[in-house]
């Protein structure tokens, strides 16, 4: 892909809190229209020797994000350390194996690592004229009517203050832009935490760095309340992420020493403990992380300051959106800013929220919905036959029925437009599958006559 041609210049100084996946990406959008950005991060620079990373959960780059990556010239330079993933395979309990592709031949998802990622978008974003970086500047506070930052060193502790004229608030799922914004007149906010935390493992690589699991694959432990899944590394390995109650007869809290967790492993996920050596260690060592939704409105204060990522948007990794989500709202800002010219803030930030804030509650959402199927559905044979009769419909129907996971992840159509086609989707399944019980049966001069009857009731995409 070639580099973009730069974009127009303009002058404004602006700043961007969190070098994060969005506030890097971010701050290349805005230094490529000509912008000075000045980027401040809580944490060490994470390409710095001796940096403790936070999270080494894989992401799942899709459609959205690579339009994003693509808009500022790079997506090339990250695909190089992305791996192709076409399709889910399931793991029964007996390690039998069940594969069901992602979309049509020649479309996947890609395993990236996210401290790889961050750190090129670090590279790229500090290589770029315009952009400062500065690490380990905790914000404690925003004055929005001096529009000013207080900041603290946290090598010196050190607490100093820095002006603003537009802020960019890309710091996460606990912002604090977010937090100061909260304190104003009529600002909506909601945290929803899952009872399920998730625990971060190891799938080893094999003699000579070989896959021990189908590489170009998710690979998915389904077992009713609780999952397991792993991407592929580079190395041969996979990161595996075990999703699981918090308290109850199995969970978290239910697993308290090396030998139960054994235990529980060899009986829930046979085919995996052999792949696992360090398996007790880890789980011990690492962390359990909480899994949040977070909704607020609205999204900007004036036209001074905007939120985006998951310091407006936060959700749960069921559906490998959230970092798309955010790297999308880069797109759609920077689209604003070709609509609308470099300065008119208002009219940018007041559409950007109104685009944004729909279809980021509807992917909020789809992640939810796609926990359940997940954690269970993939795993019934029912479930699998519906996805190969709506298969059979999107190939009889191109274009006219286009299957909800493609909508979200091999296009940009919006989420709210892609969740209420799902919806209906799910309804006309409902209605057809009671006369269906092998994939011949679609053939079925009545069941071609009931699918015929509803598709001719269909006047856009399903």
């Amino acid at each position: 892909m070639a580099t973009p041609a730069p974009f127009s210049p303009a002058t404004e100084r602006l700043t961007v809190m969190g070098a994060g996946l969005v506030g890097s990406l971010l701050s290349l959008y805005l230094a490529r229209r000509g912008h000075v950005v000045d980027v401040f991060e809580r944490r060490s620079d994470p390409r710095r020797a001796g940096f403790q990373e936070g999270r080494s959960i894989n992401l799942a780059l899709s459609d959205r994000g690579w339009k994003a990556l693509g808009g500022v010239g790079v997506a090339d330079d990250i695909r190089q350390v992305g791996i192709p993933m076409s399709g889910r395979v399931m793991h029964d309990v007996h390690g039998n194996l069940t594969r069901q592709p992602y979309g049509h031949d020649g479309q996947a998802i890609y395993s990236v690592n996210r401290g790889h990622l961050n750190r090129r978008l670090l590279d790229l974003a500090e290589a770029q004229p315009g952009v400062t970086l500065h690490f380990g500047q905790q914000c404690t506070g925003i004055d929005l009517r001096t529009k000013e930052l207080h900041l603290r060193d946290t090598a010196t502790q050190q607490e100093h203050q820095a002006p603003y004229a537009r802020l960019f608030g890309t710091d996460g799922a606990f912002s604090a832009v977010r937090s100061t914004l909260q304190r104003t007149d009529r600002f909506d906010y909601s945290q929803d935490f899952l009872d399920y935390g998730y625990k971060e493992l190891t799938i080893a690589a094999g003699p000579g760095g070989a896959w021990q699991l189908e590489k170009n694959a998710l690979h998915i432990w389904p077992r009713g309340q609780y999952l397991m899944i792993a991407l592929p590394n580079l190395d041969g390995s996979f990161n595996a992420t075990l999703f699981f109650p918090f308290e109850g007869p199995e969970s978290f809290a239910a697993l308290q020493t090396p030998a139960e967790v054994t235990a529980f492993f060899d009986r829930v996920f046979p085919d995996a403990v052999p792949l696992m050596p360090a398996l007790t260690e880890e789980f011990f060592a690492h962390p359990t992380g909480s899994l949040v939704t977070v909704k607020c409105f609205p999204w900007k204060h004036g036209d001074d300051v905007l939120l985006l990522g998951d310091a407006a948007h936060a959700i749960v990794p069921f559906y490998g959106q959230g970092m798309n989500a955010g790297f999308e709202d880069c797109t759609v800002l920077n689209s604003l800013f070709e609509a609308h010219g470099d300065s008119d803030w208002a009219s940018i930030f007041a559409e950007f929220q109104a685009q944004r804030k729909p279809n980021n509650d509807a992917m909020a959402d789809l992640a939810l919905y796609n926990f359940v199927e997940m954690r269970d559905r993939v795993a019934d044979p029912n479930f699998l036959l519906q996805k190969k009769i709506e298969a059979k419909i999107s190939a009889q129907f191109p274009g006219r029925w286009v299957p909800l996971y493609s909508q979200v992840t091999f296009s940009d159509t919006p989420y709210a437009e892609a969740w209420a086609a799902g919806q209906r989707q799910d309804a006309i399944m409902a209605r057809l599958m009671p006369r269906i019980k092998a994939e011949a049966d679609y053939d079925l001069p009545e069941v071609q006559a009931l699918v015929q009857q509803e598709m001719a009731t269909r006047h856009e995409p399903a």
